[in-house]
């Protein structure tokens, strides 16, 4: 089963839920709950809900270390296939579209890049991140569109896979694709009317600076992990830092997140609802637990 939906729509807790109704095992499928250190920002499962459903996929890596779709797809079906073989159900609980169709559909094969190329490409990014952000607009305006301008590592892979095929990485990642598996998947998803959700996200950001994002954020420099790196300049993060840079005052950066965390509520809403697959959850309206349960009982 694959469970998704935007950021605060409550995820988490219906996926527990499952899990403990199903006798089945969490295995999260979020970009950045990946990395170890990065727990309040990335909104963890708590320790009750990880007591209560086994997690997997949770603190793989450390922030400074490379990690791409393709290894969570790596590491998400050794997960699977080991709960499976325990005659328990996996339920991939998380936001990242990239990372679940990695793991469910598999990729579209993507050249190899020549370390000069890269190394090129990177030099240019340093000199002038305007610059090559402009001009994967200009070659891939989806990509461009998906990816934030300081996102150097990812702009330069598309760059790369333009200057290498001459087609742009959005269109190779719809090819079709062999999957890496031949599960049955049931896949919902979570939704709710948008003020309600934006009002949610706002609440969690709150929650968020009071259970202590800033010293969470200060403890990650105090590591050596600087807010270049692509784990941290992310929403949550990259403003936190600019906090502690003296840049902004805590009421701004409690702003900014929540509205850099609505956009990419939005992205993945956009994201989503493509995927004909997806059967959709009124959690404003309805128990969705219940719900999702009652569509598997009667679809069995």
């Amino acid at each position: 089963m694959a469970l998704v939906g935007p950021t605060a729509s409550g995820k988490t807790r219906v996926g527990v839920a499952l899990a403990r109704a199903l006798g089945g095992e969490v295995v999260s499928a979020d970009a950045r709950q990946v990395y170890r250190y990065m727990d309040i920002g990335t909104a963890k499962p708590t320790t009750e809900e990880r007591t209560l459903a086994r997690h997997h996929m949770l603190d793989v890596v450390n922030p400074d270390e490379n990690y791409s779709a393709g290894h969570y797809a790596d590491g998400a079906s050794a997960a699977i296939e080991s709960i499976l073989e325990r005659n328990r159900v996996p339920i991939l609980v998380g936001g990242s579209g990239l990372y679940l169709k990695a793991a469910l559909d598999g990729f579209s094969p993507l050249p190899r890049t020549p370390r000069a190329v890269r190394e090129r490409l990177l030099d240019e990014a340093v000199e002038d991140p305007a610059g090559v952000h402009r001009r994967l607009r200009e070659v891939d305006p989806v990509t461009a569109r998906r990816l934030h301008a300081n996102d150097t590592k990812r702009i330069v892979r598309a760059l790369e896979v333009f200057e290498l095929t001459g087609r742009p990485i959005s269109v190779l990642h719809e090819a079709p694709s062999k999957r890496p598996r031949d599960w049955r998947v049931e896949w919902f998803g979570l939704a709710m009317d948008r003020a309600l959700l934006y009002r949610r996200i706002e609440e969690r950001v709150d929650r968020m600076i009071t259970a202590g994002l800033v010293d969470e954020v200060r403890e990650l420099n105090r590591l050596g992990y600087s807010r270049e790196l692509n784990a941290l300049n992310t929403f949550g993060y990259r403003e936190v830092f600019s906090h502690l840079d003296g840049e902004l005052d805590l009421a701004e950066t409690a702003s900014r997140i929540k509205m850099g965390t609505r956009r990419y509520a939005k992205r993945q809403l956009t994201w989503f609802r493509k995927d004909t697959r997806v059967r959709w959850i009124d959690t404003g309206e309805s128990d969705a637990p219940a719900v999702i349960l009652k569509h598997l009982d009667t679809h069995q």
